[in-house]
């Protein structure tokens, strides 16, 4: 039976890492294991960056954004040679599992972790939902709720003085933030990799928006499919709009975990405890119908994108 167990964030941070670590270290410590967080990500365990930890560690910081164990990317840890010091470093210690919280990315260094002899268990830790095996990944819920406040504010503002704003929204290769919050906002559109929109389309429904005396408008649209400063100047000199744009950044990352977020992340750093304490590893939790339940990793990254046809349709006719 495990004694020892690590835990580490990885990649990008998200909202509600902090809060699984609590569910992680009290539910490790109430089952009688040895907690030990492991700081900078997988670069902690090449530096022998581990601490012991009792099951207090995070009752100050829980509700916190960001993570407090830090984190880094290490590509190298791709090299079996990178890999092989990291396994040296945990079983000196004494420590025979890890759980891993972070992204696809992440989860594939758990697997290789699991194959050479330390169990590992991934936890979805991103704020874009890019992981298809959890209906929500960790830092998800409260990502949307700091675009959905933005979006608000900034349609406050453009609504008083009769602009168009151009929205730019986090999410990589995933959208799913942007038409989230294009619905919770009813934004006037989205443009994203699964429901593209040419320059010239967008510009002609903008122009008959304003000839048709429309108050305001809001675009979200995804990262990266756009030069976005080009693109409004575009529209202003086309359309007639004033025109403005906003890229979100890094506050959507930042902030206190929602109460959900709080909710689901401590279940699933509970959750994670429990299956290395059955001996199970190389898997990975998800969310699934708001059930916890684990698949393979290399399963698990090879499920499709849900990409919620059903959501563009709801807001085809919410709009």
């Amino acid at each position: 039976m495990v004694k020892k167990i690590g835990i580490l964030t990885s990649g990008g941070d998200s909202q509600g890492m902090n809060a699984t670590l609590l569910g992680a270290i009290r539910t490790g410590c109430r089952l009688g294991k040895e907690m030990y967080v492991v700081y900078d990500g997988y670069k902690g365990l090449i530096d022998n960056n581990f601490v012991k930890v009792g099951p207090d560690f995070m009752d100050q910081t829980y509700n916190k954004g960001g993570t407090v164990i830090k984190t880094k990317r290490l590509p190298e840890f791709k090299e079996e040679r990178v890999r092989k010091i990291a396994v040296e470093n945990l079983k000196k210690e004494g420590i025979e599992a890890l759980i891993v919280i972070g992204g696809d990315g992440s989860y594939m260094g758990a697997k290789k972790l699991t194959e050479m002899g330390i169990n590992c268990v991934g936890l979805p830790g991103t704020i874009d939902n890019d992981i298809s095996s959890s209906d929500f990944t960790i830092g998800f819920d409260t990502a949307l709720n700091n675009v959905v406040t933005a979006i608000d504010q900034i349609k406050e503002t453009m609504s008083s003085h009769n602009r168009c704003c151009l929205i730019e929204v986090m999410g990589n290769k995933c959208p799913d933030l942007t038409l989230f919050a294009g619905i919770a906002c009813k934004a006037d559109y989205i443009v994203t990799a699964d429901r593209p929109l040419e320059e010239k389309e967008l510009i002609e429904s903008l122009k008959k928006d304003k000839e048709e005396g429309k108050d305001c408008e809001i675009v979200l649209i995804s990262e990266k499919l756009y030069d976005l400063n080009e693109l409004t100047k575009h529209i202003k000199e086309q359309t007639g709009w004033d025109t403005r744009n906003d890229v979100l950044g890094y506050i959507q990352r930042g902030g206190a975990p929602t109460a959900m977020e709080r909710f689901n992340s401590i279940r699933m750093g509970s959750y994670a405890v429990e299956l290395l304490d059955q001996g199970i590893g190389g898997v990975c939790v998800g969310l699934v119908n708001n059930e916890l339940k684990y698949f393979d990793i290399l399963e698990a990254l090879d499920f499709p994108r849900n990409k919620h046809l059903d959501l563009y349709k709801t807001y085809d006719l919410i709009k």
